[in-house]
């Protein structure tokens, strides 16, 4: 009876939802074609889409990526290395030199200079 209850209200529920979102589109008068017609649509653009970004962000944002990711492992890990003690020195100083090699790497093309 409990179960015959609970389907009863659900469909009630389900039933007085669906009429609050039908009564008012069926009051809307629809908009004119001009209005919803897409935009540009099936023309050619005048420009590319990535002709807005300029590329000097890409590696300046990667680096912020890895100095973040950085932190991110370094909070648990200070936790972590309480309990393990030298094994996890020693996989947080892995993590911190492979992060090293993408740093000096960034370094080498010149990320660091701003122009």
């Amino acid at each position: 009876m409990e179960l015959l209850t609970l389907f009863f209200v659900l469909l009630l529920s389900l039933g007085i939802g669906l009429l609050a979102q039908w009564l008012p589109m069926r009051q809307q008068s629809r908009p004119p074609w001009s209005q919803r017609a897409p935009f540009l649509g099936g023309g050619t653009p005048d420009s590319h889409a990535w002709s807005r970004y300029h590329i000097r962000y890409y590696p300046m944002t990667l680096l912020l990526i890895a100095f973040e990711m950085e932190m991110m492992f370094m909070y648990p890990w200070a936790v972590v290395f309480v309990e393990k003690g030298m094994k996890a020195m020693m996989e947080m100083g892995m993590f911190l030199a492979i992060l090293s090699v993408g740093i000096v790497y960034a370094w080498r093309e010149g990320v660091f200079k701003w122009q």
